[in-house]
């Protein structure tokens, strides 16, 4: 697969995004231990391993932004689910380097 990501967000703009009142729809596809450890407030967990089963939770018509620890499963994420119809946002560089406030 050549799949290249259209939509990618960094994590300072989505950490802008938030102190700003907005409420984008955020997707974490991390495993169960990572996301207990922390995650952005009021994102969505569906590990990478669940997405497929999962995506009759998700809304094709609102954008997604995916996120997981680095970068990496995020952005097979978002192949998987463009795929599928959804408009998704890679958020690059994952939660290693988010600087803003976990929950």
């Amino acid at each position: 697969m050549s799949f290249q990501i259209s939509k990618e967000i960094s994590t300072s703009e989505l950490a802008s995004r938030l102190k700003n009142g907005e409420s984008p729809i955020i997707v974490d596809v991390r495993e169960p231990a990572e996301w207990v450890e922390g995650h952005i407030a009021g994102a969505k967990h569906i590990p990478l391993g669940q997405l497929i089963e999962r995506m009759d939770e998700l809304d094709k018509n609102q954008e997604m932004i995916i996120v997981c620890r680095s970068g990496g499963r995020s952005g097979l994420a978002c192949e998987l689910l463009s795929e599928n119809g959804f408009d998704v946002v890679n958020m690059t560089g994952g939660l290693m380097s988010w600087t803003d406030e976990l929950v």
